[in-house]
């Protein structure tokens, strides 16, 4: 991956950050976005110490204009594009019954079409590279989730949209990539939407005991190198996806009442 031009979504913290500064580890040229712009200068100047390149670009991912400036901004300074790691997202932790639909909303809009959009301005260039499109899912997009149904749903979304696009570029060669990872610590569940559309603020997970972004970003490095259509990184994730093949009702139990003992859980 030396010399390639890596973007980044929601590369302020958390995954994203781990991720372009895997990437850089290894000679890859950076183009990063997210809406923090203090933090996104803050992981540009990381970058940089590594002895990498970097471009940054304050950019809203659920907003087209700010993703279409965003791939182009890349492409001008460096004149090409070789992966697209479509990162960003948000959660969300409220019974379906109570949510707002605007939480609905605002989840799908970053999460499913914030991807939609960078992934359409991005594939032109992509395709003259037999380049790569990475989406970070999770494995709500195999299992729906309770009390997270909107993000589970665009993960589900994520999947579908992925699988076609590897499909109808088979011709192509491009690399698609669905990157599945755990529950990994970083702020996603801090910034969760709660029913009324307020965040989080507190993980209901002791984070330093789950897996750590930079664990993520490794096993996400070497899947993109060897070009792997699919990956799962959790061994707890690896075994619910396949035990979910054979014994969904079992899953749906064991899955409610893990996510029910969690501290302050909406399901009573």
């Amino acid at each position: 991956m030396k010399n390639k031009v890596v973007a980044v979504t929601g590369a302020s913290s958390g995954i994203g950050r781990a991720i372009a500064l895997e990437f850089a580890s290894k000679g890859s040229k950076l183009l990063i976005a997210a809406r923090n712009e203090q933090k996104l200068e803050e992981v540009a100047e990381l970058i940089k110490a590594k002895g990498a390149e970097v471009v940054t670009v304050r950019a809203d991912v659920s907003v087209e204009a700010d993703c279409k400036r965003f791939i182009e901004m890349g492409v001008s300074n460096y004149g090409h594009l070789d992966v697209l790691v479509n990162n960003a997202g948000i959660s969300m932790r409220a019974l379906f019954n109570d949510t707002d639909l605007k939480v609905i909303k605002e989840v799908m809009d970053v999460n499913f079409w914030g991807m939609v959009y960078c992934t359409k301005f991005a594939l032109p260039h992509l395709l003259k590279t037999r380049g790569s499109v990475v989406g970070v899912s999770s494995i709500a997009g195999f299992i729906g989730l309770p009390a997270r149904t909107a993000y589970s749903a665009s993960k589900f979304a994520m999947h579908g949209f992925l699988e076609s696009l590897r499909t109808e570029n088979l011709a192509n060669h491009l690399h698609v990539l669905i990157a599945s990872p755990g529950f990994t610590s970083s702020s996603i569940r801090e910034n969760a939407r709660m029913a009324d559309g307020s965040k989080q603020k507190k993980s209901p997970l002791e984070e330093g005991k789950i897996m750590r972004a930079e664990e993520v970003a490794e096993l996400l490095y070497t899947a993109i190198s060897k070009r792997k259509n699919r990956i799962i990184l959790s061994r707890d994730g690896k075994l619910v996806v396949f035990l979910n093949k054979w014994m969904p009702n079992l899953i749906r139990r064991i899955v409610y009442n893990r996510l029910k003992q969690e501290p302050n859980s909406p399901l009573k």
